[in-house]
Parts: C-alpha cells; sequence; structure tokens
C-alpha cells in the first residue's frame, strides 16, 4: 500500500501543476452540474499498477465519483480490457484525466516491464530489485509498482541502510576503512552493503565483513568467480549493464540479487485512455 498522505500529496500537487488557475477548457465548456459515463481501456497489454492511485485521484476532485475496478494491482490486463468505469461529475473527470492517465500508465509501464524481467530468472534463486533512479517526487509510487510487477525493492532511500559506492571507497580512503566506519555509525540492525568491480575489492569486502557485496558491472566470468569467493558469506548482487539479453545468464550465476535500473529511469509507459460514454 502507498501512504494515503503522500498520495494525497503528490496528487495534489500534480493536479496544481497541471491547472494552477482552474482549467480554462472545461470550466468555459461544461457546466458544474453536467454528469458523464466514462471507461478506462487498456490499448496495450499490461501488468496494472496503481488503480487506487487513478481512482484517488478523481476522489480528490470530487468524491461523489463512482470507479468500479474490474482489475486489482498485479493482475495481467489483456489488450481491449475495460480497465474501470466511471461515472460522475463531467468537470471532475476531464480535470483528473491527465493526471490519473499520467500516473497509472507510468505505474503500470513499470509494473509491465519488471514481470518480464521476473520471469526472465524464473527458476533461479536470483530476485529483481529496483535502484534509487526513480522519477523526482514519485519514488514510493515507482516502488510500489515494481512491487505490482513481482518485483523486489532495494533501498527507499539514502537513509535505509548504508550502501557503500566507488566514490565512498575513494573518500574514505579504501573499503575496509570505510566499512568500519559505517559500522560504527550505523545502527545495529541495518546491513552494509559494498560496491566492488574486481575479486581484489570482492576479496576486500569480504574481509570487511561486508553483509552486501555487490559485484558492478562484471562479466559472467567475474560473476561466477566473485559468487564462489564469496561462497554464502555474504548476499551478493549484481548491477550495472542489465537487460534482457543478459539477465538470464547473470542469474545463472549464482547472485542472490540483480538490480535494474531501467525498471524506473527509462521504462515506458502503458498504453492507456479514457473515453466517454
Amino acid at each position: 500500500m502507498i501512504d494515503r498522505l503522500y498520495l494525497d500529496r503528490t496528487i495534489d500537487r500534480t493536479l496544481e501543476e497541471d491547472m494552477p488557475l482552474g482549467d480554462l477548457t472545461t470550466d468555459a465548456l461544461v457546466p458544474e452540474d453536467a454528469v458523464c459515463s466514462a471507461v478506462l481501456i487498456a490499448k496495450s497489454s499490461l501488468v496494472l499498477a496503481g488503480i487506487d492511485v487513478a481512482k484517488r485521484v478523481f476522489e480528490r476532485l470530487d468524491p461523489a465519483v463512482s470507479f468500479q475496478a474490474h482489475f486489482r494491482d498485479g493482475d495481467r490486463v489483456p489488450l481491449g480490457a475495460r480497465i474501470a468505469d466511471l461515472a460522475g461529475s463531467t468537470q471532475a473527470v476531464l480535470k483528473g484525466e491527465r493526471t490519473a492517465l499520467n500516473l497509472l500508465q507510468r505505474m503500470c509501464g513499470i509494473a509491465t516491464r519488471t514481470a518480464e524481467y521476473v520471469a526472465a530468472v524464473a527458476g533461479t534463486k536470483a530476485k529483481v530489485v529496483d535502484t534509487r533512479k526513480t522519477a523526482p517526487g514519485l519514488r514510493r509510487i515507482d516502488k510500489y509498482a515494481v512491487v505490482a510487477g513481482g518485483g523486489s525493492n532495494h533501498r527507499h532511500g539514502l537513509s535505509d541502510g548504508v550502501l557503500i559506492k566507488d566514490n565512498h571507497i575513494v573518500a574514505a580512503g579504501g573499503i575496509r576503512p570505510a566499512v568500519e566506519r559505517a559500522r560504527a555509525a550505523a545502527p545495529h540492525t541495518v546491513r552494509i552493503e559494498v560496491e566492488t568491480e574486481s575479486l581484489a575489492q570482492v576479496r576486500e569486502a569480504l574481509e570487511s565483513r561486508a553483509d552486501i557485496i555487490m559485484l558492478d558491472n562484471m562479466d559472467l566470468a567475474g560473476m561466477r568467480e566473485a559468487v564462489a569467493l564469496i561462497a554464502g558469506r555474504a548476499l551478493v548482487e549484481a548491477s550495472g549493464n542489465v537487460d534482457m539479453e543478459r539477465i538470464r545468464g547473470i542469474a545463472e550465476t549464482g547472485v542472490d540479487l540483480i538490480s535494474i535500473g531501467e525498471l524506473t529511469h527509462s521504462v515506458k509507459a502503458a498504453d492507456i485512455s479514457l473515453k466517454f460514454e
């Protein structure tokens, strides 16, 4: 579930962005008491995510708008299916249409792409996870959509966990001092992850007792060697240049996690339309 307060703030902000001084077209053409019936149609096959987000957009404009969803988040929706029926204030539906579709289409695009990656690693132990490469201001929404598509969430933000990356390592003077400082400062409930680019760095991360070791931009042979070297002493995450062609091979190296920025940073929105009836 997406926190309601966060969701309402996000929706209100996007509605204000779309009509800071009202909707000139709708306010001029549509009487305040006009009512309509409308339908959301899937123009492509997709995995649904964000149906309650779309519903909430219209509720923020007029709580009396009726919104009947025919699928739930996580469901596979075929091309041409009626996703939901709406009825109520014509002004509210027209004013909320673009905001609702922008959010819903993005979320469905993320969920659909995530489901494709999850299917590609089926039968292995690897879990598909997201990154922090999300749309500014939409992180919780983006990460919710990943889960709806069958994936898992990495950190939600910098406050959630320790991830020592290449620049941190340079700034701290090496992996060992970086891990030691992080271990001394972080709560005992927080796991420490280290990004590595070579087997030498993997060894140093192991000696430093890192909880998670990220293999960044390694080739498959290097990943297999790293997994054998780590031998279950830490979780292993693969990251960097992950695409549909490579992900199965990456999963078969024995890594535990595969993080994919594409899920949220460059996803193609699903095709959904709202039509009056």
